[in-house]
Protein backbone atom coordinates (compact mmCIF):
# COMPACT_ATOMS: atom_id res chain seq x y z
CA UNK A 1 0.00 0.00 0.00
CA UNK A 2 1.63 3.52 -1.07
CA UNK A 3 2.38 5.73 1.91
CA UNK A 4 0.29 8.82 2.85
CA UNK A 5 1.03 12.15 1.38
CA UNK A 6 -0.25 15.32 2.75
CA UNK A 7 -0.95 18.45 0.06
CA UNK A 8 0.71 21.00 1.92
CA UNK A 9 -0.73 23.54 -0.37
CA UNK A 10 -4.66 22.19 0.67
CA UNK A 11 -3.70 20.04 3.69
CA UNK A 12 -5.37 17.36 2.15
CA UNK A 13 -4.62 13.90 2.54
CA UNK A 14 -3.68 11.51 -1.06
CA UNK A 15 -2.53 8.35 -1.35
CA UNK A 16 -1.16 8.61 -4.64
CA UNK A 17 2.90 7.74 -5.38
CA UNK A 18 4.00 11.41 -6.71
CA UNK A 19 5.83 14.05 -4.63
CA UNK A 20 4.39 16.12 -2.01
CA UNK A 21 3.57 19.47 -3.17
CA UNK A 22 5.15 22.64 -1.13
CA UNK A 23 5.44 25.80 -2.32
CA UNK A 24 9.07 26.72 -3.16
CA UNK A 25 10.79 28.24 0.12
CA UNK A 26 12.46 31.68 -1.15
CA UNK A 27 12.12 33.58 1.64
CA UNK A 28 15.92 34.26 3.44
CA UNK A 29 16.78 35.06 7.24
CA UNK A 30 17.11 38.64 6.04
CA UNK A 31 13.93 38.81 4.50
CA UNK A 32 11.81 37.13 7.14
CA UNK A 33 14.17 40.09 9.36
CA UNK A 34 13.04 42.84 7.14
CA UNK A 35 9.55 42.08 7.22
CA UNK A 36 8.54 42.14 10.33
CA UNK A 37 10.66 44.97 11.32
CA UNK A 38 8.55 46.69 8.19
CA UNK A 39 5.25 45.46 9.69
CA UNK A 40 6.09 46.07 13.09
CA UNK A 41 7.44 49.85 12.52
CA UNK A 42 6.04 51.00 9.44
CA UNK A 43 5.86 53.76 8.81
CA UNK A 44 3.87 54.48 12.27
CA UNK A 45 7.22 55.57 14.08
CA UNK A 46 7.84 58.44 11.67
CA UNK A 47 4.33 59.71 12.19
CA UNK A 48 3.60 59.09 15.48
CA UNK A 49 6.47 60.61 17.72
CA UNK A 50 5.62 63.78 17.78
CA UNK A 51 1.87 63.01 19.17
CA UNK A 52 3.35 60.77 21.76
CA UNK A 53 5.83 63.45 23.01
CA UNK A 54 3.17 66.08 23.03
CA UNK A 55 0.81 64.08 25.09
CA UNK A 56 3.07 62.28 27.15
CA UNK A 57 4.20 65.82 28.52
CA UNK A 58 8.06 64.72 28.61
CA UNK A 59 10.47 62.83 27.21
CA UNK A 60 10.28 60.23 29.66
CA UNK A 61 7.31 60.12 29.81
CA UNK A 62 7.24 59.73 25.86
CA UNK A 63 10.09 56.80 26.32
CA UNK A 64 7.79 55.19 28.71
CA UNK A 65 4.93 54.87 26.33
CA UNK A 66 7.25 54.15 23.25
CA UNK A 67 8.94 51.14 26.29
CA UNK A 68 5.62 49.54 27.13
CA UNK A 69 4.33 49.46 23.76
CA UNK A 70 7.15 48.26 22.58
CA UNK A 71 6.64 44.99 25.43
CA UNK A 72 3.05 44.89 23.94
CA UNK A 73 4.13 44.15 20.24
CA UNK A 74 6.69 41.79 21.01
CA UNK A 75 4.07 39.72 22.93
CA UNK A 76 2.25 40.03 20.16
CA UNK A 77 4.72 38.93 18.11
CA UNK A 78 5.60 36.00 20.35
CA UNK A 79 2.04 34.80 20.01
CA UNK A 80 1.91 35.01 16.32
CA UNK A 81 5.39 32.96 16.46
CA UNK A 82 3.96 30.30 18.35
CA UNK A 83 0.55 30.11 15.98
CA UNK A 84 3.75 29.52 13.33
CA UNK A 85 4.69 26.47 15.00
CA UNK A 86 1.46 24.94 16.26
CA UNK A 87 -0.37 25.03 12.66
CA UNK A 88 2.17 24.98 10.14
CA UNK A 89 0.12 24.88 7.29
CA UNK A 90 0.60 27.52 4.33
CA UNK A 91 -1.12 30.96 4.25
CA UNK A 92 -0.08 32.66 7.95
CA UNK A 93 -3.12 34.37 8.74
CA UNK A 94 -5.90 33.23 6.59
CA UNK A 95 -4.20 29.62 7.92
CA UNK A 96 -4.40 30.65 11.52
CA UNK A 97 -8.33 31.83 11.02
CA UNK A 98 -9.60 29.03 8.79
CA UNK A 99 -7.94 26.39 11.62
CA UNK A 100 -9.53 28.45 14.83
CA UNK A 101 -12.47 29.54 13.63
CA UNK A 102 -13.83 27.95 9.87
CA UNK A 103 -13.55 28.67 6.66
CA UNK A 104 -16.26 31.44 6.86
CA UNK A 105 -14.25 33.80 8.95
CA UNK A 106 -11.21 33.15 7.07
CA UNK A 107 -12.73 33.84 4.07
CA UNK A 108 -13.99 37.25 4.77
CA UNK A 109 -10.63 37.57 6.64
CA UNK A 110 -9.05 37.44 2.95
CA UNK A 111 -11.52 39.58 1.11
CA UNK A 112 -10.78 42.22 4.11
CA UNK A 113 -7.08 42.13 3.76
CA UNK A 114 -7.72 42.21 -0.07
CA UNK A 115 -9.99 45.37 -0.38
CA UNK A 116 -9.38 47.29 2.60
CA UNK A 117 -6.36 46.57 4.79
CA UNK A 118 -3.93 46.27 2.39
CA UNK A 119 -4.36 48.96 -0.34
CA UNK A 120 -4.72 51.53 2.51
CA UNK A 121 -1.96 50.45 5.00
CA UNK A 122 0.35 51.05 1.16
CA UNK A 123 -1.80 54.44 1.29
CA UNK A 124 -0.65 55.63 4.14
CA UNK A 125 2.81 54.34 3.82
CA UNK A 126 3.29 56.19 0.43
CA UNK A 127 1.54 59.11 1.90
CA UNK A 128 3.61 59.07 4.86
CA UNK A 129 7.02 58.65 2.44
CA UNK A 130 6.08 61.13 0.10
CA UNK A 131 5.29 63.62 2.93
CA UNK A 132 9.00 63.43 4.22
CA UNK A 133 10.47 63.77 0.83
CA UNK A 134 8.80 66.81 -0.48
CA UNK A 135 8.78 68.56 3.27
CA UNK A 136 12.30 69.67 2.56
CA UNK A 137 11.66 71.57 -0.57
CA UNK A 138 8.92 73.81 1.57
CA UNK A 139 10.63 74.37 4.42
CA UNK A 140 8.76 77.48 5.33
CA UNK A 141 5.49 76.02 4.84
CA UNK A 142 3.54 72.97 4.48
CA UNK A 143 3.68 70.99 1.40
CA UNK A 144 1.31 71.16 -1.61
CA UNK A 145 -0.91 68.59 -0.53
CA UNK A 146 -0.96 68.03 -4.90
CA UNK A 147 2.31 67.17 -4.53
CA UNK A 148 2.60 64.72 -1.52
CA UNK A 149 -0.37 63.05 -3.35
CA UNK A 150 1.05 62.85 -6.56
CA UNK A 151 4.30 61.23 -5.19
CA UNK A 152 2.59 58.93 -3.12
CA UNK A 153 0.93 57.69 -6.24
CA UNK A 154 3.74 57.38 -7.91
CA UNK A 155 5.56 55.53 -5.36
CA UNK A 156 2.42 52.98 -5.50
CA UNK A 157 2.41 52.67 -9.05
CA UNK A 158 6.26 51.93 -9.10
CA UNK A 159 5.48 49.52 -6.39
CA UNK A 160 3.07 47.79 -8.33
CA UNK A 161 5.74 47.77 -11.49
CA UNK A 162 8.02 46.03 -9.70
CA UNK A 163 5.68 43.56 -7.88
CA UNK A 164 4.07 42.54 -11.69
CA UNK A 165 7.28 42.26 -13.15
CA UNK A 166 10.08 41.06 -11.03
CA UNK A 167 8.16 39.28 -8.27
CA UNK A 168 11.03 37.94 -6.74
CA UNK A 169 12.45 41.24 -5.80
CA UNK A 170 9.57 42.13 -3.23
CA UNK A 171 8.98 38.70 -1.47
CA UNK A 172 5.32 38.70 -0.34
CA UNK A 173 5.06 39.89 2.96
CA UNK A 174 1.31 41.27 2.99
Amino acid sequence: MPAEKVDTVTGSDSTSQSSDIKLKKQLTLFNGVTIIVGIIVGSGIFVSPKGVLMEAGSVGGSLVVWGVCGAFSLIGALCYAELGTTISKSGGDYAYIKEAFGPLPGFLYLWAMILIIIPSSNAITALTFANYVVQPIFPDCSPPDSAVRLLAAVCICKYCLIRAYHIFLVPHDM
